[in-house]
């Protein structure tokens, strides 16, 4: 009788190994496959870009309404998040935003500029201030403002081989508004980018 129970656990374990498998190779293919039909039709690497989850602020300016150097491919720049604050002490709006290439996989890189308001009413906004290029090859969250200081919490990988989906490096950053720039001051901390 025991040989007969440990022959039926071993196809109940084999057949458990390849249903696992079958649905790994199925998931693994809808991904590739999503990551396939994203449009490329932007040669030139400028994309539109896409509604922000976040309000814009009145009198600030719209990330949406900007130009980010950012090379999508012809997908859209996503705007992650924004805030908005008088960065400058000029008595007029700025705003931080976190922007991305659209992506259905992985974690992009992020870019944090700064924008201020065009020369006119109708201008679009103009960045006058990087906090974070995408070549980093990192990801903001928790972005804030305090006064003239924006706060935010970068995350990169430890390695090549890292998953993209799962960055295992994080620092806290704050750029201070001083003489004209940004200065970025890390916070303390080991395991940081």
């Amino acid at each position: 009788m025991t040989e007969r129970v440990q022959q039926v656990d071993q196809q109940l374990s084999a057949r458990s190994r390849a249903a696992r498998w079958l649905a790994t190779a199925a998931a693994l293919a809808a991904a590739l496959g999503l990551g396939t039909l994203a449009p490329h039709t932007d040669p030139s690497g400028t994309a539109p870009v896409m509604e922000s989850s976040s309000s814009v602020t009145p009198g600030a300016p719209d990330p949406r309404a900007a130009h980010f150097p950012l090379q999508c491919a012809g997908v859209p720049v996503d705007v992650v998040s924004q805030l908005s604050a008088d960065l400058d002490g000029d008595g007029r709006l700025d705003t931080v935003a976190v922007v991305r290439c659209d992506s259905p996989t992985g974690t992009p890189p992020s870019g944090m500029y700064v924008l201020s308001p065009g020369a006119t009413a109708s201008s679009r906004p103009r960045i006058t201030g990087t906090l974070l290029e995408p070549s980093k090859g990192l990801s903001v969250r928790g972005l804030e403002i305090n006064g003239r200081t924006v706060a935010a919490t970068l995350f990169g990988y430890s390695s090549d081989s890292a998953p993209r989906c799962c960055p295992d490096l994080s620092r806290g950053f704050t750029w201070h508004w001083s003489d004209g720039r940004f200065l970025a001051i890390p916070d303390p901390g080991t395991g940081s980018v």
